[in-house]
């Protein structure tokens, strides 16, 4: 005699014990250390400070050109006039600039035709100035400002850094998913939006922002030592600030802090700049 077999569905199963829910997540939460264990380490040239990156620099250096040259086939250069010697002279003053950090850069800037305020850096030191950003710069020292800050992002390795943070909170994350995949839908819907919500709010976006005010205070610097006065910098982001309109997410939610958080920090972070710059330039009075 044949018996019917029944297979029973996902609601019909007994839900897991919290001992069984615990084993995927120590599992892969045990792998994530043993990659931030073994991953490569950089040293912060200015602080001295022991760095895990996700990538080698010969690595990071291979994928800033790629990207590079992608931006470049796909932008209008401009490579004649006024502004292009302005961005290229900049450039030229800073790079020496950057010191340690720098060391086997190899430098290369362009100017592209692009109404958005931006600039950045890639790793290995390839430099791309919107003319978008230029109106707002208005100065030399406004523009030293811009693009000391994107070159400090490149020499202190935050892409690789950011790279290695965002691996560990994937592989995380991926023991939680395990865990809970004897959930419903919606009920994993739910835990793993929550635990997305945290880790972006409470993991990346603090680790993006501490990434930006490391790179402001580290730009002034390079501004400083190429003779270029750090106090512009405030004035940039205040301009920064009257062109954003004051549009900008709560800080919480932003991967840059505020407008009037970066000023303060700036400002107080100001007179090592300022000693700098005397050392540059070679002191006296109302510097």
């Amino acid at each position: 005699m044949a018996y019917p077999i029944r297979v029973p569905s996902r609601g019909d199963r007994p839900p897991r014990s919290l001992k069984w829910r615990l084993i995927p997540i120590l599992a892969l939460a045990a792998f994530a250390l043993f990659k931030y264990m073994t991953a490569e380490t950089a040293v912060n040239p200015e602080t001295g400070e022991v760095v895990k990156v996700a990538l080698s620099p010969e690595q990071e250096e291979a994928l800033g050109l790629q990207s590079y040259q992608q931006v470049l086939s796909q932008s209008e250069v401009i490579t004649e006039g006024p502004e292009y010697e302005l961005v290229r002279r900049v450039a030229s003053r800073l790079a020496p600039a950057t010191g340690e950090g720098g060391r086997g850069f190899e430098w290369h800037v362009s100017l592209v035709r692009n109404d958005q305020a931006n600039a950045f850096c890639l790793p290995g030191g390839k430099i791309v100035v919107n003319t978008g950003i230029l109106p707002i710069a208005q100065t030399e020292e406004g523009l030293a400002a811009v693009m000391g800050h994107e070159m400090a992002h490149a020499t202190l390795r935050h892409g690789a850094q950011r790279l290695l943070r965002s691996d560990l909170t994937n592989t995380v994350m991926q023991g939680v998913a395990l865990s809970v995949a004897d959930m419903s839908y919606e009920q994993q819907k739910t835990v793993m939006g929550l635990l997305g919500a945290g880790a972006q709010f409470g993991v990346l976006l603090p680790f993006s922002r501490d990434h930006e005010t490391e790179a402001d205070e580290i730009g002034i610097l390079y501004m400083a030592r190429a003779g270029y006065d750090p106090r512009a910098s405030v004035g940039l982001w205040e301009r920064m600030a009257e062109a954003g309109g004051g549009q900008q997410p709560p800080e919480f939610m932003s991967t840059h802090p505020s407008h009037g958080t970066r000023i303060e920090r700036l400002e107080a972070f100001m007179p090592r700049a300022l000693e700098e710059y005397r050392k540059a330039v070679g002191g006296g009075p109302g510097r």
